[in-house]
This record gives structure tokens, sequence and C-alpha cells, in this order.
């Protein structure tokens, strides 16, 4: 008489219960069930009236022992662990081959009864980030409040832009989750604020309903032929949603300055607003990599002077922020 021993293999990321139909039958059909205590199935196995032993052998060469032993006379299905069991499947091979040379021959059947979703991994990032956050965790996370979190946000932000500028797909990767560690922290964080707590859902949800509401061609009856109409439809969407009292009212201020600069001409430009700015004269031969020798110029001039050109852009950008609001402020009395 041949025996059956099914590795049924589902993913904790999955609601339990949802299985294919091919798991269920297996279960169904099965004279026993094991699993570890803690397998998330559990308890839809108990609605189903499905009855489920309980294994806590040590080790995965006496799990493997139990499990032979328990099919050799008639089905029976173990619920593969959260980890995929490794060391339980290298244990089975030569214990299922080591029977057979003795007359027991016992077929082993692997069945996938549920599968990740695309995105999936995203809830272990909130799991692993809730746990550290959690007493019992780490007390570095634990002490974290969204400000002493800022500079990491710029610094792993500015390390996701030099992979882009080195066309490093695999360092992008790898400093985008960087980057997304920093939306899951700040999201735990606001988790537990007693105020007006939000957690990483409603940091989602906000997301997909701007996506959707900013994206009228594509899930309502907009209309779109290019990619400036939906840069334009965009801004005009954006902007009925946040009235501006100003041209720089949603312009970050702690922008670097460079930036800065760019994003309030660009924007006083657009409002048509004639505002004083000294152009020093550039040579007819201006290139991006000319302006980069100038700029840089400028850069090693100042340090030697003892002049920190960072600073000192950003603060005549603040002050130009300020002229353009005022004038602004004045286009839109007149």
């Amino acid at each position: 008489m041949t025996g059956r021993l099914c590795l049924l293999i589902t993913t904790h990321r999955v609601a339990p219960g949802l299985l294919t139909r091919s798991a269920w039958r297996v279960l169904e059909d099965a004279d026993a069930r094991l699993a570890r205590p803690d397998h998330p199935l559990l308890p839809a196995l108990m609605e189903a009236g499905l009855e489920v032993t309980i294994e806590n052998a040590e080790g995965p060469a006496g799990l493997a022992g139990i499990l032979l032993d328990a099919a050799e006379h008639a089905p029976v299905v173990w619920l593969v662990s959260d980890d995929g069991d490794p060391s339980l499947t290298e244990a089975l091979a030569p214990a299922i081959a080591s029977r057979a040379e003795q007359g027991a021959a016992i077929e082993l059947e692997v069945v996938h009864g549920s599968y990740d979703l695309p995105g999936s991994r995203l809830l272990d990032v909130v799991a692993v980030m809730d746990q550290l956050r959690s007493p019992g965790g780490c007390p570095w996370d634990a002490e974290q409040t969204h400000s002493s979190l800022a500079p990491y946000l710029i610094e792993e932000t500015f390390e996701a832009l030099a992979a882009i500028d080195g066309d490093d797909p695999d360092a992008l990767r790898d400093e985008l989750g960087d980057v997304l560690l920093q939306v899951a922290f700040h999201a735990r964080i606001g988790e537990e604020s007693t105020e007006r707590a939000w957690s990483i859902d409603d940091v989602a949800g906000g997301l997909v309903d701007k996506l959707v509401r900013r994206h009228p061609h594509v899930f309502a009856d907009g209309e779109a032929n290019s990619a400036s109409d939906v840069e334009e439809n965009w801004q005009r969407l954006k902007e009925q949603e946040r009235p501006r009292q100003s041209i720089v009212d949603g312009v970050p201020l702690a922008l670097p300055a460079l930036a800065l600069s760019e994003k309030l001409l660009s924007r006083s430009v657009k409002a048509g607003l004639a505002l004083d700015v000294d152009e020093p004269e550039l040579p007819e031969d201006l290139d991006e990599h000319v302006l980069g020798v100038l700029l840089f110029g400028i850069v090693s001039a100042a340090r030697r002077r003892g002049l920190d050109a960072e600073t000192a852009l950003r603060r005549f950008a603040h002050d130009f922020a300020e002229q353009a609001r005022r004038a602004g402020l004045q286009a839109s009395d007149g």
C-alpha cells in the first residue's frame, strides 16, 4: 500500500481561508492534518470543521519521522510554516528513500494553497516596523520621533538620487528600500499619536484617492491627449484642492538652495510677475558644462572667502520668496 504525504504551502500575507480549490480538496480528503500551533490557517480550518493535530516535534528529522509514520496508511497533510520549512523538506527525501527500501512506499505531493499578491511584501514591512517599535523591540527605534528622523529622510532621498545619477538599478532598488523604511517609520510613529493618530493605511489610502482624483482621464471621463495635458490637469486639480494665497504657497522652503531658487523662479514666470533679478553676463557658448564650471567656481571663490554658498543662496531665495509673495498679493488685489 502506498501512503501519501502532502505539503500544503500557503502565504501568511493572504487572509486565512482564502485557499485554492485544490487546497481545500486536499484538506478535506486527508485523514489527518498536522501543523505548528501558531499556523495562521488554524482558525479557518476549525471554522470549516476540519480537525488539526498540533505538532511540536523538535528537529526536522523528528518531524519528518512523525509525518511519514502517519502517512504510511492514510493521506496526511502538513501545513507548511511561514518560512517554508526548508530543513523539513531536506530531511524528508532521504527518509522517504529509506522507507522505500523497506517496502513502505510514500508519495510526496506539494500543493500551493495561496499565493502572494503583488505588493504583499509591504505587509512584512509594516509587521517588522511594528515589532521594532513595540515593547521588547529596538531601543533606538523606540526613541525616534518625526523630528529626529528628518535628517535620515533627506539623506536617503539623496542617496536614491545618486543611484539614479549613477545609472545603477541595483543600488536604486536598495536605496528606495531605505526611503520606504522612512515612510513606514513615520507612519508607525503617527499611529501612536494621542491626538490625531494616522497609520500607514491612511497614508496609502490618501495616496490612492489623490491618484484617482488627479487622473480623471484614466478613472473618470476626463480627457488628456499628451503628457503636457496630464501635467496641466494635475496642477489645475491641485490648485482646486489647495487654493493658494500666493505663488509661493506650497513651495517647500527646506529644499536645497539651488532647487528652491529654480522653483521660485518657475512659479514667478508662470504667474507673470516681473521681479527684479540681477542676472550677470554669461558667455555665448553657455551650456550645462560651462554653467557647471561657473557655479563650481563661485562656490570655490566663496569658500576661500569664508562664505557658505548654500546658506547665501538660501537666504536670498527666502528674500525673493517674500518679494514674490507681496507682488502676487498686490497683483491679485489690483
